[in-house]
């Protein structure tokens, strides 16, 4: 996306004002930890953002609406299936579905922690944050992890989210973030349940 008609805003809403997926391309270094709550991740976003998310010390996901989860086949299993794939998208994306998932895989395996809310409609906002040594960078809004919610696709969604400017407010939100992962009576690990899902999908997904 070319640069922000309204370069000093801290609109990021993937139209006008640039896009979160551009701001967290700016700001995500090696060895960055990120803390970042969604209710979806999706591998196709990860794949765009790949190249800055490599070499990263390590990421905290929390998704924030456990809906995301379902019953494959409640009558025989207990595996869940989790909103992986963006919607929309092109034919040639699909076929690269396997090598993306498996590639996704691997880096969730090694730098990421993921949890999830336990309680359906508790936690709506989306949130952002970088920490590069002791510098903090924070976004927070309505962009979900996938490709359009990041303004990273060519069907952006319209979203509305502000850069946090204030020393004060990203520590804040640091806290805020900290205080929920801990918080066991309301949040869950949900990484193996993940990495399960997109074994299922590098292992025996084929295009039809």
């Amino acid at each position: 996306m070319a640069s922000p008609q309204n370069s000093t805003s801290g609109i990021r809403d993937n139209r006008n004002y640039g896009s979160v997926g551009d701001y967290l391309k700016e700001y995500i270094q090696p060895n960055s930890e990120l803390s970042f709550v969604s209710a979806y991740f999706t591998v196709y976003a990860f794949n765009q953002l790949k190249d800055h998310l490599k070499d990263i010390d390590k990421l905290r996901f929390l998704f924030g609406e456990p809906s995301f989860l379902k019953q494959i086949d409640p009558e025989k299993t207990d595996k869940k299936s989790f909103k992986i794939e963006d919607d929309g998208l092109s034919l040639m994306n699909r076929l690269s579905q396997k090598r993306v998932a498996r590639e996704c895989a691997d880096w969730i395996r090694e730098k990421a922690e993921v949890r999830s809310i336990k309680i359906p409609n508790f936690l709506h906002g989306k949130l952002y944050h970088i920490q590069n040594d002791r510098v903090e960078n924070a976004i927070l809004g309505s962009s979900n992890f996938t490709v359009n919610g990041l303004g990273l696709g060519n069907a952006r969604n319209v979203e509305l989210n502000l850069i946090v400017d204030s020393d004060r407010d990203r520590k804040d939100l640091k806290r805020w973030f900290e205080d929920v992962w801990e918080s066991k009576d309301i949040v869950e690990d949900v990484k193996e349940e993940v990495l399960e899902y997109l074994k299922q999908i590098y292992a025996d997904y084929s295009p039809e």
